[in-house]
C-alpha cells in the first residue's frame, strides 16, 4: 500500500480534547452521545455488534469508497479528537496514523493490528487484511470488548453479552469455511490483488496474486507473464477481482486464460446503498469460492 497522504493544515488539527473519555453510555467526554469512530467497514462492524444501541458508531470511510488511501477532512479529523473511543488498524491508513498520534489522546484508541502479530507478504510488508479469516477476526473481539468496557463501564454486561453472541457467530462461519472448502479440486486462488493471504493461510488454500497488497499497485509485465503462466498450470476456471477497483487487469487475464472474471470481496468497505453486512459478503465469498475451486 502507498505510504504517502495528505493532513489538513495543523491549524484545523488544533482542537484536541484534553480531558479523559466518559464513564458513561449514553454521554460521552463532550456531553454528547458515547461515539465510537472506526477507522473502516470491519471495524465499524465490529464497533456495532459489540456497543449495540449504546452508542453511536462513525466510519471514516464512505461506502464505496476504497480506504488504503482516505485522506481526511477537516470534519474527520475534528470527529477522531472528539471521540470517545477509536478503533483503527495502525498501517493500513496512514493517515488515520498521523491524525490519531497527533490528535488523540491514546487512552481513547485501540490498534487492532497489536492484539496479535500481522501476516506479511513474500516482501515482508504486513499484510492488514485480518478479518478475512474468521478466526483472526474473532481473536481482536475480546480485546476490542476490554477498551469498550473500560471506557464505558456502566455497560459492560450489554457488552460482553454482545462479544459471546459475536465470538460464537464467527466460529460457526470458520466452521463452515472449513467444511466447505476441505475437499475442492483446486486450492489456488488467482486473484487481482494480494488481499487474501489470511484466508487462504486458514483454510489451507494458494493465493497467486497478480499485484501486491496495494490495490492501485500495477503489476510489471514480467509478473503478468508468471501469473498468467501459473493459471495455465493450474487449470484456473476463474481471475478474482475486488469491488471498489478496477477489474479490466483481471478481466484480460482471465480472457488470455480461457477463465472467467468474478468477484471476491475483500470486505474492507460496502458499496453505496447495500444492505450486506460482514456475515453474509463472507458467505457468499464461499459459495463463489466452491464454485470457482470445484468443492465437492
Amino acid at each position: 500500500m502507498r505510504l504517502t497522504t495528505r493532513l489538513v493544515a495543523p491549524a484545523i488539527l488544533a482542537a484536541i480534547l484534553a480531558g479523559p473519555a466518559a464513564t458513561g453510555c449514553s454521554t460521552g467526554a463532550s456531553g454528547q452521545r458515547f461515539t465510537i469512530v472506526a477507522a473502516f467497514y470491519p471495524l465499524q462492524f465490529l464497533a456495532e455488534r459489540l456497543a449495540g444501541d449504546g452508542a453511536e458508531v462513525v466510519n471514516l470511510v464512505k461506502p464505496g469508497a476504497e480506504p488504503h488511501d482516505l485522506e481526511l477532512t477537516p470534519e474527520q479529523v475534528a470527529s477522531l479528537a472528539d471521540a470517545d473511543l477509536v478503533i483503527y488498524l495502525k498501517g493500513f491508513q496512514p493517515a488515520v496514523d498521523e491524525a490519531v498520534e497527533q490528535q488523540v489522546d491514546q487512552d481513547r484508541t485501540i490498534d487492532v493490528a497489536a492484539v496479535r502479530p500481522l501476516l506479511t507478504d513474500p516482501e515482508g510488508q504486513p499484510d492488514p487484511h485480518l478479518w478475512l479469516d474468521p478466526a483472526r477476526y474473532a481473536g481482536i473481539v475480546n480485546a476490542v470488548t476490554a477498551e469498550l468496557v473500560r471506557v464505558d463501564p456502566r455497560h459492560r454486561t450489554q457488552a460482553r453479552n454482545h462479544a459471546e453472541v459475536l465470538t460464537e457467530d464467527l466460529a460457526a462461519l470458520d466452521g463452515d469455511f472449513a467444511t466447505g472448502l476441505k475437499t475442492c479440486q483446486r486450492r489456488e486462488l488467482v486473484v487481482s490483488h494480494a488481499a487474501y493471504g489470511y484466508l487462504t493461510a486458514r483454510y489451507r488454500l494458494k493465493q497467486v496474486a497478480i499485484s501486491g497488497l496495494s490495490p492501485e499497485e500495477e503489476p510489471t509485465p514480467q509478473r503478468l507473464a508468471e501469473v498468467t503462466d501459473v493459471a495455465r498450470k493450474y487449470q484456473a476456471t476463474v481471475v478474482f477481482f475486488e469491488t471498489l477497483v478496477s477489474r479490466k487487469i483481471a478481466e484480460t487475464l482471465a480472457a488470455e486464460v480461457g477463465a472467467e472474471a468474478r468477484v471476491l470481496d475483500p470486505l474492507e468497505g460496502l458499496k453505496p446503498g447495500s444492505r450486506d453486512d460482514y456475515f453474509s459478503v463472507m458467505r457468499r465469498n464461499l459459495d463463489t469460492l466452491r464454485t470457482a475451486l470445484d468443492c465437492a
